[in-house]
């Protein structure tokens, strides 16, 4: 029999303020605690030393975490300039250090030039794989291992602040950019080196900056709850905490949106593809978001019968 979790089986989206010195996982787990929720998953890594918007999935919301993984993303970065790390950040050694000969005109162009698609080589202190092992698990021994270079896509950069060796930019990106690879690619063609000595992400695809709450916010109003004395089971006592959390389907909110019948969201639910007319206007593979009677079922995708096949289900109790 299956041990079952202990927490809330509450389902949604809180917008994280990430704080400095917190890895990814503390702040998740940090979170889950406050919402006393069984499962949660987070979205998309950010380092210690950066701060800034963690969308943080609870309960069956964890199923679409990798549409936000693959979303776009904004960041606010300052880019030191005359010394290169280990790392590309504050956090790593110092392995180079020269003058910055460059002046403030040079050094626009040097940002400007990566706007725009290229290829990347992601940093050897990275979260990506290689042979089932994320590369800093490598790079912390000493290893270097072969690392593909990938495609994105800067959409937009400016440059907002430049005063001695610091250059403060606004970097809008693609999924898979890497902002530590970006700064030192910058300091290589500049010949002086440089790396990230803040960042903080400051939205992921549209979501409202607005909404975003910090984790002493939260915590803040579990203490209510927890000096109210009210079974911590009872999801009557999280309404407050609740009221924070985004619908589950704003992370796959890009994906077409289809309708099913209730006979048909009865098969899709239990797993089979489904004939669904709005299906047959879109491309082989599309993938779409499945709705019954106004409520999200899950992500499909049309299959080579050009019915709806499902991908993620939303299991509700």
């Amino acid at each position: 029999m299956a041990r079952r979790r202990k927490g809330r089986a509450i389902d949604g989206i809180v917008l994280l303020d990430k704080p400095l010195g917190f890895s990814s996982n503390d702040a998740l787990q940090k979170v889950r605690g406050i919402f006393n929720a069984a499962k949660a998953g987070h979205t998309g890594a950010l380092d210690p030393l950066a701060t800034g918007m963690l969308p943080i999935c609870l309960g069956e919301a964890t199923k679409f975490s990798q549409f936000l993984l693959d979303a776009d993303k904004t960041y606010s970065v300052t880019a030191t300039l005359g010394v290169r790390t280990a790392t590309s950040d504050a956090d790593g050694d110092i392995v180079e250090t020269k003058p910055v000969q460059c002046n403030e005109t040079q050094i626009r162009q040097a940002c400007l030039a990566f706007l725009g698609k290229s290829k990347q080589v992601p940093s050897m202190f990275s979260a990506l794989k290689y042979q089932g092992k994320p590369l800093y698990f490598y790079a912390r021994q000493g290893i270097e291992v072969p690392r593909e270079a990938r495609d994105i896509n800067i959409f937009s950069l400016t440059v907002d602040r430049i005063q001695g060796n610091e250059v403060d930019m606004t970097v809008h990106c693609s999924k898979g950019t890497y902002i530590r690879s970006l700064v030192d690619d910058i300091g290589q063609n500049l010949d002086c080196g440089a790396f990230v000595s803040r960042l903080h992400r400051s939205r992921v695809t549209d979501y409202p900056v607005d909404q975003v709450v910090t984790l002493e916010t939260l915590q803040a109003m579990r203490d209510v709850i927890n000096e109210s004395g009210n079974d911590l089971l009872e999801n009557a006592s999280f309404v407050s905490l609740d009221s924070l959390l985004l619908p589950m389907d704003s992370a796959v909110k890009t994906l077409s949106k289809v309708e099913l019948d209730d006979t048909s969201a009865g098969y899709f639910g239990n797993g089979n593809p489904v004939f669904c007319q709005q299906a047959l206007e879109l491309a082989f593979d599309a993938q779409v978001r499945v709705y019954a009677n106004g409520q999200f079922m899950g992500v499909g995708f049309v299959d080579d019968n050009q019915k709806v096949a499902p991908k993620r289900i939303v299991v509700r109790n």
